[in-house]
């Protein structure tokens, strides 16, 4: 990326940024909010799979993803179009139909980035316009050590698969399976003396959107609250 500055046009308002940077973060750093839940300030290569970050640039024909976009001179883009609306709200209605919306019992309630993103897009958690898909997984996966994974929150955004490449310590996280089979799986054994480096980094349930992974001293916490609440 250049440390040359140029000028955008975004909505209406005048931006100064480094030529070749990443149009979505661009944008909120400039307090424009774009949704999104995929990217991760200093990836290289976003993998735009959450589809909500989609803007429109003059001069191209269709909607553009806002964090594999690179800025250049004069670029004018609008982010708040009915089109662009439309767009990141069926992308929106996907994303929730395979999640089990029980927001009262999710250790991120009030804290979730897709409950930030609905209300921004004025779209339910549970959506009437698609068939709700249950995705044949366990309520909860508590095979590691040191992290729960509760598969049917998970938006499958990657976050926490990026992460844990760049760090590099303990067990290794990816994605299993295909298509709506898709799952974040855990490589690696606890008796590896390496997987104790989870213990203290924990940086994958930190960078989650959704609560899906938590720490399990954490989970438990909350789950204990949670039954202390029920018994009132």
């Amino acid at each position: 990326m250049s440390d040359n500055l140029i000028n955008i046009t975004v909505d209406g308002q005048k931006i100064t940024a480094p030529a070749g940077a990443l149009l979505l973060p661009v944008c909120l750093e400039n307090d424009i909010y774009i949704p999104n839940l995929c990217f991760i300030e200093g990836m290289d290569d976003p993998p735009a799979s959450c589809r909500l970050c989609m803007v429109e640039i003059e001069g191209e024909n269709e909607p553009v993803a806002s964090c594999r976009c690179r800025i250049s001179e004069g670029m004018v883009v609008k982010t708040n179009s009915d089109e662009i609306l439309r767009l990141r709200q069926v992308a929106f209605r996907l994303l929730v139909s395979t999640n089990d919306g029980r927001c009262k019992f999710c250790i991120a309630n009030h804290s979730c980035d897709l409950q930030k993103i609905g209300k921004f897009l004025h779209q339910p958690l549970r959506t009437k316009r698609l068939r709700h898909i249950d995705r044949d997984y366990p309520e909860l996966i508590d095979e590691h050590p040191f992290i729960v994974y509760e598969p049917k929150k998970c938006v499958l955004c990657g976050r926490c698969v990026y992460v844990c490449g760049q760090l590099e310590k303990g067990y290794k996280l990816d994605f299993a399976n295909r298509g709506m089979d898709t799952i974040v799986s855990f490589f690696g054994s606890d008796l590896d003396p390496a997987s104790q480096d989870c213990k203290t980094c924990l940086a994958c349930t930190e960078v989650c959107p959704v609560g899906a992974l938590s720490s399990k001293v954490k989970w438990q916490s909350f789950i204990a609250e949670v039954k202390i609440k029920e018994k009132k």
